[in-house]
C-alpha cells in the first residue's frame, strides 16, 4: 500500500507558525468541502467507509489521531500529530480514525460535495466492489 503524506511548509517568527493550503497546489485538487471532528468522546472510532471517487486530505490542525486505511489487500496506520502533516487518501480506500487525543481537532479537504451514493459503509460491500472493480478492469 503506498502512503501519501504532505509535509505543508511553515511560515513563522516570534508571533507564531502560518500554514497556507491551497487547492491544486500543496492539495492535489480542487477543495470542494471542508469539514472538522472535534470535542470526541475517549475511545471513538470514526470512518468505517471507503468512497468510490471521494479524495481527500487529512490533517490534524490541533492534537492527534491515528488513521486505520485499508485498499483491500493490506493495512496501514498513520499517526497524524501534528499541524503542517497532511495524509492524502484517494478513492476505494477504507479509513477508521481513532486514538484522538483530548484535544484533537481532525480538519477534512474534499475534492467533492457531500454524495452519500459516493460511500460504502460496510466492509464486505468494499471487498466486493473492490473485486468487481478489478475484474471489470481485467476485461476493458
Amino acid at each position: 500500500m503506498r502512503i501519501t503524506t504532505f509535509d505543508f511548509e511553515e511560515h513563522g517568527d516570534e508571533r507564531g507558525i502560518l500554514i497556507s493550503l491551497e487547492e491544486n497546489l500543496n492539495i492535489p485538487f480542487t477543495i470542494r468541502r471542508c469539514y472538522f471532528m472535534y470535542n470526541l468522546m475517549p475511545g471513538v472510532r470514526r470512518g468505517y467507509h471507503a468512497h468510490k471517487t471521494l479524495r481527500q486530505v487529512l490533517v490534524c490542525v490541533r492534537g492527534s489521531c491515528r488513521i486505520l486505511l485499508d485498499d483491500g489487500t493490506e493495512q496501514a496506520t498513520v499517526l497524524l500529530d501534528r499541524p503542517n502533516l497532511g495524509l492524502y487518501i484517494t478513492a476505494d480506500t477504507w479509513r477508521e480514525m481513532y486514538d484522538f487525543s483530548e484535544d484533537a481537532v481532525l480538519m477534512v479537504l474534499a475534492d467533492q460535495l457531500y454524495d452519500e451514493s459516493d460511500y460504502i459503509r460496510n466492509y464486505d460491500a468494499f471487498l466486493d466492489y473492490l473485486k468487481k472493480k478489478n475484474a471489470e478492469g481485467k476485461q476493458a
